[in-house]
């Protein structure tokens, strides 16, 4: 079957701009800005974005795609340019029409990022102990606080800042704020160990005041849920890509290695060993489609908007970002003791690709918080939940 010509500019993009460029992504320099800009040259830059705002308006199933790509050539570049689905799902989903015009037609139009600002510092993954505020004050919000781990932030055109209401405790607002408004501070660049050709920064906001219809319909936490729907299961689909280019580095590595006078590629353990990871790899890929499918069939309802909040955070999206990661650290442990003391240095990619997988595990909910959240919300029985 033909591959659609989104696909085949994506692998394109990845060859000419991402292969063999390992250790220049992994530099935590400058962010690679021009490399965004060629990306966003394609046509493709927030391919998801609807076509009533001028963009491509694909699916999440396109999307894993799309991701898996990118993800092969570098897990950074395509998580910088997939996480901006967590903010702009919820302005088109829960913004107001004028609000909707004026941040996602510009960003389809132009190009660009979006930054969801919700982790903190003290609240780590309880973002209901946020302490970033948010108070009415006549036709204005204004926001105050500080926002620990911000992907994209410091290039981004709006934000999205999760906060709580300084007037009702128990009451979160998600509100976009322009980067370039006054009260926005960016300030240190965190230096990950991996990504590193993403940027994650810190955020302050200061007296910081918006419009009040900058603000989105309902509450913000529960909106945010709705967001990690679509990002987790795009988490889950880098470990899917890294794993694909570890599987073919070990092929390549396997035809110049010799092992008691014969071609690694022919030993018994290594073939066992890379049978195993084409098997997890096709588990993994059959997964992420699934999910992104369950994704797309609410996606496309009359009610989606309604359906989403309902849901929450969607069961697959958990499960399957919890199953990618655990199964593409297994893949990437193991692929590096392959090269021996080599897959310890920065000669070898496999080091820097075992680096950018531990982040699934990690970023928008660590497995252990995952593993709570299902089991709460999915295993004890409804009549017993608090």
């Amino acid at each position: 079957m033909r591959e659609p010509d989104h696909l085949r500019t994506v692998q394109r993009f990845v060859r000419r701009e991402l292969t063999g460029r390992e250790k220049e992504l992994d530099v935590p320099a400058d962010v690679p800005r021009p490399l965004y800009g060629r990306f966003a040259a394609t046509g493709l830059m927030n391919w998801w974005l609807p076509e009533e705002h001028g963009g491509r308006g694909l699916g999440l199933e396109e999307s894993v795609r799309i991701v898996s790509a990118l993800a092969y050539g570098d897990a950074g570049v395509a998580f910088s340019l997939f996480l901006p689905i967590l903010g702009t799902s919820m302005v088109d989903r829960y913004g107001g029409d004028e609000l909707r015009a004026r941040v996602l037609g510009p960003l389809a139009a132009e190009g660009g990022f979006c930054a969801a600002l919700a982790s903190e510092h003290e609240a780590g993954s309880e973002l209901a102990r946020t302490a970033t505020t948010v108070r009415a004050d006549g036709d204005s919000l204004v926001l105050d606080g500080t926002k620990a781990f911000a992907t994209n932030a410091d290039h981004a055109r709006f934000l999205v800042v999760i906060a709580r209401s300084a007037d009702d405790p128990d009451a979160y607002l998600a509100v976009v704020v322009p980067r370039d408004n006054p009260g926005v501070k960016v300030g240190k660049r965190w230096d990950v160990i991996g990504l590193r050709s993403s940027a994650a920064h810190e955020v302050t906001l200061s007296d910081c005041r918006v419009p009040a219809a900058n603000a989105l319909r309902g509450n913000g936490l529960r909106l945010l849920e709705t967001g990690l729907s679509a990002s987790r299961i795009l988490i889950a689909t880098t470990a899917l890509g890294i794993a694909r280019r570890i599987r073919d580095l070990c092929m390549d590595y396997a035809r110049t290695k010799t092992v008691k006078g014969a071609p690694l590629a022919s030993n018994a353990v290594f073939a066992g060993r890379l049978g195993q990871f084409e098997t997890l790899i096709d588990v993994m890929a059959n997964q992420c489609l699934a999910a992104a499918r369950e994704y797309d069939a609410v996606a496309a309802r009359p009610d989606a908007a309604e359906e989403f909040l309902r849901q929450g955070t969607l069961k697959s999206a958990m499960t399957t970002k919890m199953f990618c990661g655990q199964s593409g650290w297994r893949i990437a442990s193991e692929a590096s003791e392959m090269f021996g003391g080599l897959g310890y240095t920065h000669e070898a990619a496999i080091g820097k690709l075992v680096r950018d997988m531990r982040y699934v595990s990690l970023f928008e909910g660590g497995d252990d918080v995952l593993r709570e959240l299902v089991y709460h919300r999915h295993v004890v029985p409804v009549s017993k939940r608090s």
